[in-house]
C-alpha cells in the first residue's frame, strides 16, 4: 500500500469532506450494527487521487489524455467537482473550456469523425449538468443557463442516436432501444447504460419513453429467460451464470465478453451485472421484478471486488464505479452475500481502492485493457467510485412538540 502521510493541498477538498461525510449508527434488518465507516482512508485516499488530477493529470490545453477520448477529460472533471474542487478552481475551468471545443453543432459532444459519440456525449452530459448545479449554488445566472443549453442539446442528440422505429428497428428488433459504439454499428450495454447515467443526470423521467426503450434492451441483455428475453441463448443459462449480464443481446448468439458456456450459452460478469441493475432500477422497475430479484441473486453470488467477477482484472476499474453507482442507487449499507455474510460495501472498497493506489496518488491497471493503462482514466474510475461511497448523513431525530 502506499504512503498515506500527505500534506493538505489548498484546502479544499479535506474541508469539504469533513463538512460533508458524517457517520451513520444505523441498524440492518437483522438489528446488527454495521461497521464504523472508513472515514479516515476515505480522506486520505480522494485527497491523494485529487491531487494527482490537479498536480500530474492535466495537459497544458486543460484536456486529460485526450489521446484517447474527450471522455476521459469530462470524467475528469466530474470526478474533481464531486471531490468539492470548486467550478470556480482555474484547471477545472481550463477543462471545462476544452471540452466545451468539442460541443458539435448537433448538440453532440465528440471530435469530429468520432466512433464514440454516445459515450462522450454521455460523459459530458454528466460532466455540465453537475457544473450547471454547482453554478446554481454559487448564484451564477449566466453559467447555469449555459450548462442548461448544452445539456438539453446533448440529450436531444442522444436520443437521435438511439435504436428505433426510425432507424427501421421497431420493437421486435435486438438493436431497439439501445445505443452503442459507432464503430461497431451495434448497440450494447454498456454504451446504453452510459445513456441512461446521462438521462438520469439530466432528470429524465423513469417512465419516459427513451428510457423504456432503453429498458427493452438492457431488459434482453440479461441472463434470464422471460417474457422480457425470449432469445435462445438465455435458455441455455447455467444457475450460475442466470441473471447476470451480458455485453449485447445483438446477433443470433448474443455477446459476452466473459465467453460462452460449453452448450453455447453466454456468461455472465459483474460490472454488465450492476450496470443492468442500475438501469432497471432507473427506469422505475419494481425491486420485486423477476430482472432485478435475479440480479440481486447474481450478486450474492458472486459478490468480490478483488476481481471483476467472470472477467478476472479486466475493466476492474470500470466495474468499481459501476458497482459504486448501483449500489448507491439501492440504497442499502450492507450486502448479503450467497453464504448469508453481511459486507459493508462502502468500507470494502475503499480499503481495496486504497491498497490499489500508486504512491503518486493515482490508480492504474496492469492488465490493460479497455484503456485502463492510464492513469487520468483509471483515476476518475477511482474517484467517481469514492464519490459513492461517502456515508450518509444521518437525519436529526423529530423533536416532540411543545406541549399545549
Amino acid at each position: 500500500m502506499r504512503n498515506l502521510t500527505i500534506p493538505f493541498f489548498q484546502g479544499i477538498v479535506v474541508t469539504f469532506l469533513i463538512s460533508q461525510i458524517g457517520l451513520v449508527v444505523a441498524q440492518d434488518v437483522n438489528g446488527r450494527t454495521p461497521p464504523a465507516f472508513e472515514r479516515d482512508l476515505y480522506q486520505q485516499t480522494v485527497q491523494s487521487g485529487v491531487q494527482f488530477l490537479l498536480e500530474k493529470g492535466q495537459a497544458e490545453d486543460g484536456s486529460f489524455s485526450k489521446q484517447l477520448s474527450p471522455a476521459v477529460t469530462a470524467m475528469c472533471i466530474s470526478s474533481l467537482l464531486e471531490h468539492g474542487v470548486p467550478l470556480s478552481h482555474p484547471k477545472v475551468q481550463k477543462a471545462i473550456a476544452y471540452l466545451e471545443t468539442l460541443v458539435q453543432p448537433d448538440g453532440g459532444v465528440y471530435p469530429p469523425g468520432s466512433s464514440l459519440r454516445n459515450y462522450e456525449t454521455s460523459v459530458s452530459v454528466m460532466c455540465f449538468q453537475r457544473a450547471k448545479e454547482l453554478a446554481k449554488k454559487s448564484g451564477d445566472a449566466a453559467a447555469v443557463e449555459k450548462y442548461e443549453t448544452l445539456v438539453n442539446k446533448a440529450v436531444a442528440f442522444l436520443k437521435g442516436l438511439q435504436w428505433d422505429d426510425a432507424e427501421g428497428h421497431p420493437i421486435e428488433s435486438q438493436f431497439y432501444g439501445g445505443q452503442g459504439y459507432g464503430s461497431h454499428k451495434r448497440p450494447d450495454a454498456s454504451n446504453t447504460s452510459y445513456f441512461l447515467d446521462a438521462l438520469e443526470a439530466a432528470g429524465e423521467d423513469g417512465e419516459s419513453e427513451a428510457v423504456q426503450k432503453a429498458l427493452v434492451f438492457m431488459s434482453r441483455s440479461q441472463n434470464l429467460p422471460t417474457v422480457h428475453n425470449t432469445a435462445e441463448w438465455a435458455s441455455k443459462v447455467s444457475d450460475d451464470d442466470r441473471g447476470g449480464g451480458i455485453y449485447s443481446a445483438v446477433g443470433e448468439s448474443g455477446e459476452s465478453k466473459a465467453g460462452e458456456t460449453p452448450n453455447g450459452g453466454l456468461r455472465s460478469y459483474a460490472s454488465m451485472t450492476y450496470a443492468g441493475l442500475k438501469s432497471f432500477l432507473y427506469a422505475g422497475v419494481s425491486k420485486d421484478d423477476i430482472r432485478v430479484k435475479a440480479a440481486f441473486d447474481w450478486i450474492g453470488r458472486h459478490y468480490d471486488l478483488k476481481s471483476n467477477p467472470g472477467m478476472g482484472q479486466q475493466g476492474v476499474f470500470y466495474y468499481y464505479h459501476v458497482f459504486a453507482k448501483t449500489l448507491n442507487a439501492v440504497d442499502e449499507t450492507m450486502i448479503t452475500d450467497s453464504k448469508g455474510q453481511q459486507h459493508h460495501w462502502r468500507n470494502d472498497l475503499i480499503k481495496q481502492l486504497a491498497d490499489r493506489q500508486q504512491e503518486d496518488g493515482s490508480w492504474t491497471n496492469p492488465a490493460d485493457r479497455w484503456y485502463e493503462g492510464d492513469p487520468n482514466l483509471v483515476t476518475s474510475y477511482a474517484l467517481l467510485a469514492l464519490s459513492y461511497c461517502k456515508e450518509p448523513v444521518a437525519a436529526e431525530s423529530p423533536q416532540p412538540a411543545p406541549e399545549k
